[in-house]
């Protein structure tokens, strides 16, 4: 452990991160090999479910993580990006990184960082920070026995792709981040195929024809065992309301009946179907004690905020942090089939790298009335006012307005809505986070 005690506090590593971490993404490995040489590879210690996918990666992880805490194995998780509080990022059985050991770590590599950026391959990424901080927390101090590790974007030249982990595991696929990941639906899974390692088992969640062929001659090319979603594990819904979903999931080796989730959403069930299955995969290959009851009262206890999240029912607010087409997509659908109201009142920001208008489309089937606004220190935020034109040109009919905070913005709402709206609040995980921040007292 380094003496240098640069960092005095959280605040101090933001601002050192602000002033010195490239702000933009940096695809890419070199920086994290030559810190991770210096660091006597922390990696190597630990035993990683590595996660990617374009959707369905944190809920995913929340739902192995939650069954392998319940069995009663000590369990990290790292996921991104946080919706209450940074910490959120780095856990060890559901309890967040202290800001102590957060600012341990910080100052531990803090040295190797100004060698790096002066004699090495540059300066790091604040994605590429945080991954070392937690490689180091989770590999020094708090020894997990399992590590759910979800990529930041993309796969193959993610930070996150230094592990040689236990079991590969891909989630939805779609579009997003075309920038850096291909403008197609080949490309994009391409890129997240790129977490694979030879020989390492692989479970496949996307139902994306396309994605599904790349993983399946990725796997075939590397020699792994491949478990692909409604061809080795399937899952049939038993009973849906509004809060929950019970259903059945079988695969080549067994069936559980009559699991249960508090979460809502199809998609959620593909989700519990992909995470079920990496933790039979742990279960036979790696003597996972697992038992039937673990994984029921593990994923009932599964709880993910931000993804279909009610509020408050006075006035009956729900927050999702959907923020590409498949995802508003996904939370469309769902609004439809288990929501009733009379109007729907959104409040939406996006970023300005997304697919706003493929966004737009469904979101405007379900919404009357639309605030737009920006959220505070996102340097990637679409303006408010150019968000709410594209609004404008696509449905005249629609009520828009800009406001100037999501603070005025949830202010507008409440007074607005009436006994029978329904307000949502979507678009971007920063406006949910946000959001959430104002509204919910922990």
């Amino acid at each position: 452990m380094s003496n240098t005690s640069v960092f005095g506090n959280v605040e101090d590593v933001f601002q050192w991160m602000k002033q010195n971490c490239v702000a933009r993404i940096q695809p890419g490995l070199e920086r994290m090999e030559w810190m991770l040489e210096r660091l006597n590879h922390p990696e190597r210690r630990l035993k990683f479910i590595h996660i990617a996918g374009t959707n369905g990666k944190g809920s995913t992880a929340a739902m192995i993580s939650t069954v392998l805490v319940e069995a009663g194995y000590k369990t990290g998780l790292f996921v991104s990006p946080y919706v209450t509080k940074w910490n959120e990022r780095i856990q060890v059985d559901g309890e967040p990184i202290s800001d102590e050991s957060l600012v341990k770590w910080a100052n531990h590599l803090y040295p190797l960082f100004v060698e790096m950026m002066e004699e090495g391959p540059g300066a790091p990424s604040p994605f590429e920070f945080w991954t070392l901080v937690a490689l180091c927390y989770f590999a020094y101090e708090a020894i997990p026995w399992f590590i759910v590790w979800e990529t930041g974007l993309g796969g193959k030249w993610d930070a996150t792709n230094v592990v040689f982990p236990l079991v590969s595991v891909i989630t939805q696929i779609g579009m997003d981040h075309k920038e850096f990941l291909g403008d197609t639906i080949t490309h994009i899974a391409q890129e997240k195929a790129g977490i694979i390692k030879p020989g390492v088992p692989v479970v496949c969640g996307t139902t994306c024809p396309e994605a599904t062929q790349v993983i399946v001659d990725e796997a075939k090319q590397k020699k792994c065992r491949l478990y692909v979603m409604n061809e080795d594990f399937h899952i049939d819904l038993i009973e849906r309301t509004m809060d929950s979903q019970t259903f059945r999931f079988s695969n080549i080796y067994r069936s559980l009946d009559a699991l249960k989730i508090p979460l809502a959403g199809e998609h959620q069930l593909q989700n519990a179907a992909t995470a079920i299955m990496t933790l039979e995969v742990l279960r036979q290959y790696y003597a996972t004690i697992l038992e039937d009851f673990h994984f029921e009262l593990g994923l009932r206890k599964v709880s993910w905020p931000g993804r279909l999240e009610k509020i408050s029912e006075q006035p009956f607010i729900l927050l999702d942090g959907a923020h590409n087409p498949d995802g508003m997509n996904a939370l469309v659908k769902a609004v439809s089939a288990f929501y009733t109201y009379d109007r729907c009142l959104a409040m939406v920001a996006m970023m300005r790298d997304k697919e706003v208008d493929e966004m737009l489309k469904p979101l405007l089937t379900i919404t009357d009335q639309i605030l737009v606004t920006e959220v505070a220190d996102a340097p990637r935020a679409l303006p408010a006012n150019e968000l709410a034109e594209r609004i404008k040109q696509m449905a005249p009919e629609k009520n828009v307005e800009v406001v100037s905070s999501v603070e005025k913005g949830l202010q507008c709402l409440k007074e607005w809505a009436a006994a029978k709206d329904l307000v949502l609040i979507t678009g971007s995980l920063y406006l949910v986070s946000e959001a959430r921040s104002l509204l919910v007292t922990e």
